[in-house]
């Protein structure tokens, strides 16, 4: 049965999209946050249908994880990730490179019942407030029935800057398989330990660095007797995508856009990405998922 959309609330710092009687998001678009963890909208609380959280905000290991966020790890020594940076042959360090995402305005297409759309338009500056990159952003939550709900997510980064961008990752500084940068999700302290499935017959740790079509992730609640299901897919045109997935020892899942290789943007050119994310109540086996999958195809 279908479930109605609405958005309850907009105001200045936050969004927040409705299903029936529950609140199934925050999108915080003009956050408040330290510097050094990279000020960035970001999706959390994210829940089921059921009213389960499927996210987690700023935890103890990684401060600068918040939910759902897109973001970039290395765009030519900069830091838009937050945190500490991986510099080849060094390892982490504490850089003066820790950049900023700012919202700049909001047009909605939907606003309910079956699906909301809207658009964002941000821009990227530097700690030194170099603006380096635009970029807009649209969403599009649907597809809400009795079990899970769906968002889609498309971005487009356009480099504003003078000079090429080069948008990498750890791995690409040095840093063996850790090549995340991108859409990521951080998953809540009961989910460690949970079951990665995705395309292909592949499963748990192996995922690490390879390509997929889809790839979910099966964590358990604290408090009530449920689990819930994330699906990820992969947008045929994203052509570079490897999977950046954990599952210990925390739960983050990650379709990295510069996984094994930089990416380079001359002056004026854009990066196009597209994802959907589908947030499930119960555990769902290899089956559901795989079908679920050729019902609802790109």
């Amino acid at each position: 049965m279908a479930v109605n959309l609405a958005v309850t609330r907009l105001d200045e710092k936050e969004l927040v999209v409705g299903a029936s009687d529950v609140e199934i998001f925050h999108y915080v678009y003009r956050p408040s946050m330290p510097p050094f963890e990279g000020p960035k909208p970001y999706l959390h609380p994210v829940r089921t249908l059921a009213g389960d959280v499927v996210t987690v905000y700023r935890p103890h290991d990684h401060r600068w994880h918040k939910g759902i966020q897109m973001t970039a790890s290395e765009v030519s020594g900069q830091n838009f990730w937050g945190g500490v940076t991986y510099v080849r042959d060094e390892g982490y360090v504490v850089l003066p490179n820790v950049g900023t995402m700012r919202h700049e305005s909001f047009t909605f297409t939907d606003q309910g019942p079956e699906q909301i759309r809207f658009e964002e338009r941000l821009s990227w500056h530097t700690q030194a407030e170099e603006h380096r990159a635009d970029e807009t952003r649209e969403f599009t939550v649907r597809d809400a029935d009795d079990e899970a709900w769906t968002l889609e997510f498309a971005t487009e980064l356009t480099n504003v800057h003078a000079e090429p961008l080069v948008l990498g990752s750890p791995t690409t500084q040095g840093r063996e398989m850790a090549g995340y940068t991108g859409l990521f999700w951080r998953g809540p302290r009961s989910f460690t330990d949970g079951e990665i499935l995705a395309a292909d017959g592949l499963s748990g740790p192996e995922v690490m660095g390879r390509p997929a079509r889809w790839l979910a992730y099966v964590g358990q609640h604290d408090e009530v007797d449920r689990s819930s299901t994330l699906l990820f897919l992969d947008h045929p045109d994203n052509k570079t995508t490897h999977w950046f997935v954990r599952n210990t020892p925390f739960a983050a899942v990650n379709p990295s856009f510069a996984f094994f290789d930089t990416v380079e943007l001359a002056p004026g050119d854009a990066l196009r990405l597209r994802y959907r994310v589908v947030i499930a109540d119960g555990a769902w086996d290899r089956e559901r998922l795989e079908s679920y999958v050729e019902e609802k195809p790109w």
